[in-house]
């Protein structure tokens, strides 16, 4: 037992030290392998080398480092290599985006730089390598301060080109306001300026009195007086050093509109003055934003409280203040009665007649606008309720005249509808035409006194009557009715072409029917 117990105990220390030995070996290798990585990117300080894991900076040596730390570029590295690279190699960004597939790529710099330089790619082990190769010396070796200077050239020229093409006017001025530097554009209008005969020198007249400019981020509008007109320019103005840069966005378009506009409020503004309906515009928000003079005369509120712009709840507020709204019995109902005129308003639907306090009567209607917005008109209908108000007593004054009348009466108009009746000929004729005037035409009606009378020929001629139009004389007729009762008609035109009949019944027997004018002539049925 005791043998076989130090025979374990050496297995397990001999497996120990071989698996502790197998770590030191993989580990030194592991360390070699870096180190020999390390020196191959940082070895030479002047090589241009990235290595990326996608987009992600794994490593670069001291020069590759230095092309993408100079300038303002922003802050992720693969942006600024971008920025240095691309318009030195036009195709750089589609040959990265194949390089895991294709494996390798050689760029040329574009036509035109010097020195020409190559760019090499590679994709191993899973990072994309980049080397810079200078193309003259046909080494590897990337100088970075030759293609900072390539880049910034490039920069230049495609600033200049921007610049100088661009359709508005750039300038640079001191703090004193000497032109120091302006673009194509500025050089036109400012040659143009010129008296005749003059050409431009140095230093650049000033197009614009920029007396009033600060650095703030607009100046005030100018104006150029120009041989094909005025044109008028809005002036941005940025800070560059101690000196201003200063852009000239033309705004004729801008300056045409707010004229128009002006333009079309005074004759909007001149439109409400003058129409005698209180109009008064709230935007979505439900603040007073328009109102005319007719809306201070209608609610006797202040002028100076609607040009401060209250609230649709302030304004319905003052005017229950002054009581020109109708006073329910309590505010909870009051205040329930304004929401439901907002929300009635907003749909369209609101339209109300208020009979307030003092007598007067006001149509109220609410119509919604765009945006949300709603415009309430209010309109004193006070004389047209009174003068309907009397029409309708002197109708009913009317009515009750020819009801008190023992005789019984039948107005038709000119096209020949039963416009009125009294009691005497419903009571005749055993029926209320008043019911259905619709149906009460001067047809249907001699129908109906067929039917209940003797055969005769007078309602025939009496509808003839009522229908011709023109100067008719009047006449009279007798019928009898089914009952016996002998009745009396009587036909006379009256005003606007209207007929009146009468019937009246008689006291005695004629002996026969017949019809009978006013000049005593007879006519037999």
């Amino acid at each position: 037992m005791v043998v076989d117990w130090w025979i374990v105990v050496g297995m397990v220390l001999a497996a120990t030290l071989v698996a502790t030995a197998s770590l030191l070996i993989a580990a030194a290798l592991l360390h070699r392998q870096n180190g020999k990585t390390t020196a191959q990117i940082a070895g030479d300080s002047t090589d241009a080398v990235f290595l990326f894991d996608g987009e992600v900076l794994v490593d670069a040596s001291p020069g590759a480092r230095f092309l993408i730390a100079s300038g303002d570029l922003g802050e992720d590295p693969w942006l600024r290599l971008v920025a240095r690279l691309g318009p030195i190699f036009p195709d750089f960004t589609e040959k990265m985006k194949a390089l895991p597939d294709e494996g390798k790529f050689v760029l040329c710099s574009e036509d035109g730089s010097r020195p020409q330089m190559l760019l090499r790619g590679e994709f191993r082990g899973g990072l994309s390598r980049l080397t810079l190769i200078d193309d003259e010396t046909e080494q590897r070796r990337g100088r970075s301060d030759s293609v900072v200077e390539i880049a910034l050239q490039k920069e230049v020229r495609s600033l200049r080109n921007v610049v100088g093409k661009a359709p508005v006017l750039i300038w640079v001025e001191t703090a004193s306001g000497d032109v120091t530097w302006a673009n194509h554009a500025y050089l036109l209008r400012a040659a143009d300026l010129l008296p005749p005969g003059q050409d431009l020198s140095w230093p650049l007249p000033r197009v614009f009195d920029m007396a009033a400019t600060t650095l703030e981020n607009r100046a005030p509008r100018q104006k150029l007086d120009l041989e094909g007109g005025t044109q008028w320019f809005d002036l941005v103005v940025t800070a560059s050093g101690d000196d201003r840069l200063i852009y000239a966005l033309p705004s004729n378009a801008a300056v045409q509109a707010e004229g128009s506009l002006r333009e079309f409020m005074q004759t909007l503004t001149k439109t409400f003055a003058n129409l005698p309906i209180g109009l008064a515009i709230f935007d979505r928000d439900r603040v007073l934003q328009l109102f005319n003079p007719a809306l201070v005369d209608l609610t006797s509120l202040p002028p100076d409280f609607l040009i401060a712009r209250p609230s649709l709840s302030a304004v319905l507020d003052a005017m229950r203040d002054r009581a020109m709204i109708p006073e329910p019995k309590d505010y909870r109902t009051w205040r329930k009665q304004m929401l439901k005129v907002e929300a009635d308003a907003a749909s369209g639907l609101f339209e109300e007649t208020w009979s307030l306090p003092s007598g007067q009567i006001y149509r109220v209607i609410g119509r919604p606008h765009p945006n949300g917005a709603l415009a309430f008109m209010f309109e004193d209908v006070s004389s047209e309720m009174l003068r309907t108000r009397r029409y309708r007593a002197d109708l009913k004054l009317g009515q009750d005249v020819i009801d008190a009348m023992d005789e019984a009466v039948a107005v038709f108009s000119q096209g020949g509808q039963l416009v009125m009746s009294n009691i005497a000929y419903s009571s005749l004729w055993n029926h209320d035409p008043g019911v259905l005037l619709s149906a009460a035409g001067i047809g249907s009606l001699s129908d109906w006194w067929k039917e209940h009378s003797a055969p005769s020929l007078i309602w025939g001629d009496a509808m003839d009557y009522v229908m011709t139009a023109g100067d008719r004389a009047p006449w009279e007729g007798e019928v009898r009715l089914n009952d016996g009762r002998q009745i009396g008609c009587r036909f006379r035109p009256i005003t606007g072409g209207a007929t009146l009949i009468t019937f009246r019944i008689l006291a005695g027997d004629s002996g026969g029917l017949g019809l009978q004018t006013t000049d005593g002539t007879l006519r037999r049925a």
